[in-house]
């Protein structure tokens, strides 16, 4: 009797990344949307895709877990979006997220990795900070709040 022995490589339920494509844009749309209270538009990510940025969604199967957008500099990359679906949060996919965009930033020959996170979010800043980035500064009044009102943002960084 022969074992058939599976790779976890090869398994479709296992989480792998993609580039985005239009194809995928909808589903990802709707992340975003049931993610953010004031999420990126159709025209966003469009034009992040036109203007070249790397788009990586994580899927297992066709379902999208999560996506990150970034924006290549001279020796550093600016990470613009990072989005876990709310289904699948606190699994550790921004975890993985984060992994992955390290690793296509160190294909870049990045020597640093740039973000904002919205003051409020203290959660996403426990990630990042657990993750290696550190706070070098604030923006203020960078993001849109409710009722015409703006947020300001940390200023975090790793170097790779």
């Amino acid at each position: 009797m022969s074992a058939h022995l599976h790779s976890p490589l090869q398994d479709a339920d296992d989480p792998h990344f993609e580039l985005l494509t239009l194809s995928r844009l909808e589903a990802l749309l709707e992340v975003e949307q049931s993610a953010y209270s004031h999420p990126w538009s159709r025209g966003n990510f469009i034009d992040a895709m036109s203007s070249g940025y790397q788009i990586q969604v994580l899927l297992r199967g066709d379902e999208l877990l999560g996506y990150f957008v970034a924006m290549q500099g001279v020796d550093e990359v600016h990470l613009l979006n990072i989005t876990v679906a709310p289904a699948f949060q606190r699994q550790g996919l921004a975890h993985l997220l984060l992994q992955a965009l390290v690793l296509w930033s160190r294909s870049q020959n990045a020597q640093w990795l740039w973000l904002e996170v919205r003051v409020s979010n203290t959660r996403a800043r426990e990630i990042y900070e657990k993750f290696g980035f550190r706070r070098v500064g604030e923006r203020k009044r960078y993001y849109p709040a409710e009722m015409g009102e703006r947020e300001d943002a940390v200023v975090m960084s790793i170097q790779l």
